[in-house]
């Protein structure tokens, strides 16, 4: 938990405190949701400030700052693991941060520490976006990009949640006891809000009317999209509209989403009333603001929903990234068995 989000009676997840950093195989950390990471040694700490610091002039959305960044440090964690159990013969290898040879050994090495030895091993998805941010790094650096391929990522569509995570989903929602993070909690799922859409609305961008309503939603790009208020959505919209009169903040902050010391309520700040919502659901699988988004677009495809309109709504420039959700699912495979002989 952090003290951006902190609601009377809400609980710390499990895992949340700064004593739960715990080091993986490899040398790099593996720490539970909410921990702080472990510290770098000073000349890589050195390195991520420099890169941190060439990533604030760029014109890029705070998330995607810190993502990279995060990223990064992950690495540079690794080669600080690597080094400290090579000793002196680190130096044979050569500088993976100086020499693009050594650059290139380094950066396969800890791809294939990403995907078979973390703890737990990461995806595909995660490995190819880790990747990426390495690539800005080493450019950044005067070296350029690692020769290394990307891992193919499996042709599947998007994780959403199935029927019966939907309605446990939902009624964790309805039962949660503070209408701010009911509210948050149902954008995703109803309107199709990234999370850094959702904390980035204003209170004047919910528009309501007698009857109907629209959010007015600055997404990536700074591009303006108009969603329709599902009905059941507008109730807890307006509980919470209702209640924010009263928080601290709220008279001067024109934010819809507020923390408790009446500031803009953070990415990191919404993740955790996502997290703790999934927990009260008793879901086996995590639930994210992404999976809710997914959630979201998939069921307008699979109801037969006009793709244009589909991509107007989610906030998609290309409609050929649509076609993503109309792959199979994990549970369309399996469900696809169903057709096999067995004999009995």
């Amino acid at each position: 938990m952090t003290s951006e989000n902190p609601a009377p009676g809400w609980s710390q997840p499990p895992g949340s405190t700064s004593e739960n950093t715990q080091t993986g195989p490899g040398g790099a950390p593996s720490r539970r949701r909410g921990a702080r990471p472990t510290p770098l040694p000073a000349d890589l700490a050195a390195v991520l400030a420099d890169y941190a610091a060439a990533l604030e002039g760029m014109p890029l959305a705070a998330e995607s700052r810190r993502t990279y960044t995060s990223r990064v440090r992950t690495y540079l964690a690794w080669l600080a693991g690597r080094r400290s159990r090579a000793g002196d013969g680190a130096a044979v290898r050569g500088d993976p941060l100086a020499d693009a040879r050594a650059r290139d050994r380094a950066v396969r090495d800890y791809r294939r520490w990403l995907l078979r030895e973390a703890d737990p091993p990461r995806s595909v998805r995660y490995v190819n976006n880790a990747l990426a941010a390495l690539d800005d790094f080493y450019l950044r650096r005067g070296l350029g990009k690692a020769d290394i391929g990307r891992e193919d990522i499996p042709q599947t569509a998007p994780r959403a949640m199935d029927a019966n995570a939907q309605v446990r989903w939902l009624r964790a929602i309805e039962n949660w006891p503070h209408a701010r993070d009911r509210a948050l909690a149902l954008l995703p799922f109803y309107a199709g809000l990234r999370i850094g859409d959702a904390v980035a609305l204003d209170a004047a961008d919910v528009r309501l009317s007698a009857r109907k309503g629209v959010l007015v939603v600055y997404g990536k790009g700074s591009k303006i999209r108009e969603v329709p208020i599902h009905p059941a959505l507008r109730r807890p919209l307006i509980d919470w509209l209702d209640e924010r009169r009263a928080w601290t903040g709220a008279a001067a902050q024109r934010a819809l989403f507020l923390n408790r010391r009446g500031d803009r309520l953070s990415v990191r700040g919404a993740s955790a009333v996502f997290t703790s919502i999934a927990e009260a659901a008793g879901l086996e699988d995590p639930i994210t603001a992404h999976i809710g988004r997914h959630t979201f677009v998939t069921q307008l495809i699979r109801g037969g929903e006009d793709l244009v309109t589909i991509a107007e709504m989610a906030g998609h420039a290309r409609l050929d990234t649509l076609r993503v959700y109309s792959r199979p699912t994990e549970e369309d495979k399996h469900r696809a068995l169903r057709h096999l002989t067995v004999d009995r």
